[in-house]
């Protein structure tokens, strides 16, 4: 590269490029990544695998007039690199800098948001059904990774897609395999002839005089039919399922040879209707560190790019206690099983899956599927405690009414990452769990302020007989033994007494609530303090009736506990959560002083709350 990344006119000079200078670009454009990620934090694997095939993409077509969308998105970043935004990466995953996730109000370029799996195929069948409806001529491409092959949203868009015969390419970014080098020769062959000009029109004309042979025609020609599938069954096993869905299937590719991988998208250009293009790539690719453990470095903090240490010391986490819990707890309990969607290290169940391997579940990003594969489990007297992140969770949501709570079963569900999780943004905040959990009946919902609490609430979760969440923030916690030990009785917990005011704070929102005590205080304000543990049902035994209440909440105030406890009480209460509005990216901190639910800003409004109240 003979210029800063920020120097070039992308994607225009993509045009321009031959395969040495592409080739240099995808090397610039690693460095680059590990230089901003590791300062930033950021999902780094992810996008250092995908480094050639959206150099590739963006040379072939015509952004944004051609619409490109990246299914769960976090691997976009190369992506606005190429559309003209890597002067912004020093602000990325930043409050006021931009997302980590492909956002239509950053760049013309950034066609569909997403933030979840398994949704660009859907969203790209729409977008061409719309194209076809105006006569409009531009191609629609959905790049989906073969994690999200596992959400069954995606087969049901593929088999609408199928249907349709409208012309969209769908990218697999297979990252789970090796490529064999003779079979993927062979495959690329085959694909050209099966899908050049010449081919098609004579395989049609042969078709088309066979059936006009008398009698024997229409035989003759079914039977070259099944001829037919043999050999493709026989030759292209690896893409039958795509083909039999109504899909051209080309591959595999390689992911890293820009040469292979501009020449099949070129094939995929002049193909009609659906098409498959099969690109294998190796996550992590170009950083050695990363290729050697590209869990770690799919979502990591800040770190050291010659090392590759996360400079953020390690601490005791909520997901880990949770994880050090479960294994204890499955030598306690022999029909404990646990279920991952594809979440085993993130939500801390890795010691459990390695201690109990017949008893752990990974059902791959197919959440849904998981909520209803654990109620099957309780039906069948098992134990299931489902670990989901909040976010995740709400593509459960049909499946906790119908097939959890209607039927009264047995699960509990460890809610991961719920209230806001900082630079992910938008798609991750887990801030409506409370809100829809609180309308499920038989439902009952735990909120831990503690490592210590969490242990206590899990296992009391384990004797109800009837569904269970959990819900625990991302990040570092505190762990008391006596506190872990000690058996939750379902009451929630009074912390201080108070004369002026009673302050309810849900979860881990109880050491706001103390600092907003000691606030009150400096004032000659004295307010009580009560933790909740259950926020369904609602439990008020500290209630006291005859002092103004406030509730603390990482939660929406539409639908929360807040909400909750004045519709049952019919009392007054000044109420602090998020607002009636999606959240953007920033750290925790920023975010909370932000939207007023830091421990100054609800000071202040208590004050004013009461000077006005008298």
């Amino acid at each position: 590269m003979t210029k800063e990344l920020y120097q070039y006119d992308f994607p225009e000079d993509l045009k321009t490029m031959d395969i040495r200078q592409l080739e240099l670009l995808a090397c610039g454009i690693r460095d680059f990544l590990i230089d901003k990620v590791s300062k930033t934090g950021g999902h780094l694997a992810s996008n250092l695998g995908v480094v050639e095939l959206t150099i590739a993409l963006h040379k072939v077509f015509e952004s944004p007039r051609d619409k490109i969308i990246w299914d769960v998105g976090h691997q976009s970043y190369v992506h606005k690199i190429l559309t003209g935004r890597s002067k912004d990466f020093d602000r990325l995953r930043q409050m006021g800098g931009i997302s980590g996730f492909p956002k239509t109000k950053e760049s013309e370029h950034d066609v569909y948001e997403t933030g979840h799996s398994s949704t660009s195929v859907s969203a790209a069948a729409g977008l061409a059904a719309a194209r076809d409806l105006r006569g409009e001529d531009y191609e629609v491409v959905a790049v989906i990774g073969d994690g999200s092959m596992t959400g069954g949203m995606a087969f049901e868009a593929l088999n609408n897609l199928g249907t349709l015969k409208s012309k969209v390419i769908v990218v697999l970014n297979d990252n789970g395999m090796s490529i064999s080098r003779n079979i993927g020769g062979l495959s690329q062959h085959l694909s050209k002839l099966r899908t050049s000009d010449s081919y098609l029109k004579a395989k049609k004309a042969i078709k088309k005089t066979i059936r006009r042979i008398p009698r024997i025609g229409e035989d003759v020609s079914a039977g070259l039919g099944h001829m037919k599938d043999r050999v493709k069954y026989a030759l292209l096993s690896g893409g039958v399922i795509f083909e039999e869905l109504g899909f051209t299937y080309l591959g595999p590719v390689d992911g890293h040879n820009l040469s292979e991988l501009l020449d099949v998208m070129e094939v995929a250009r002049h193909v009609s209707g659906p098409v498959m293009i099969h690109v294998i790539t190796q996550k992590g690719k170009g950083y050695r560190t990363a290729e050697k453990n590209p869990n770690k470095f799919h979502g990591i903090g800040p770190f050291d790019p010659e090392t590759g240490i996360v400079k953020e010391k390690s601490s005791l986490t909520y997901s880990k206690v949770f994880g050090e819990t479960m294994a204890a707890l499955g030598e306690e309990h022999s029909d404990l099983v646990a279920v991952s969607a594809a979440m085993c290290d993130a939500t801390g169940l890795r010691a459990f899956a390695d201690k109990y391997p017949d008893r752990f579940y990974d059902v791959g990003i197919a959440e849904a599927h998981g909520v209803t594969f654990a109620a099957g489990l309780a039906r069948a007297g098992i134990k299931p405690v489902a670990a989901i992140y909040s976010s995740f969770l709400q593509r459960g949501y049909d499946q906790l009414i119908e097939d959890v709570c209607l039927q009264n079963l047995p699960v509990v569900f460890a809610i991961d990452r719920a209230g806001i999780v900082g630079a992910d943004g938008e798609t991750h905040h887990g801030i409506f769990d409370l809100s829809y959990l609180r309308t499920m009946p038989n439902m009952t919902v735990l909120t831990p302020a503690s490592g210590g609490q969490l242990v206590s609430l899990l296992r009391y979760a384990l004797k109800l007989n009837s569904p269970a969440a959990i819900r625990y923030p991302r990040g570092g916690c505190t762990l008391d033994e006596a506190e872990a030990e000690k058996e939750f009785d379902g009451k929630n917990q009074r912390l201080a007494d108070g004369r002026h005011l009673d302050i309810w704070a849900v979860g881990p929102m109880k050491d706001t609530a103390v600092k907003v005590r000691n606030l009150l205080a400096e004032r000659n304000i004295d307010a009580g303090v009560v933790c909740v543990m259950q926020v369904k049902p609602l439990e008020l035994s500290c209630l006291k009736q005859d002092l103004p209440m406030v509730t603390l909440e990482d939660n929406l105030l539409a639908g929360g506990f807040g909400e909750g406890i004045s519709a049952c009480t019919g009392a007054c209460v000044l109420r602090f959560g998020w607002p009636d509005q999606f959240i953007e990216h920033g750290s925790c901190e920023e975010l909370y002083r932000k939207y007023g639910l830091d421990a100054e800003t609800i000071t202040e409004r208590i004050c004013e709350y009461l000077e006005r109240k008298a």
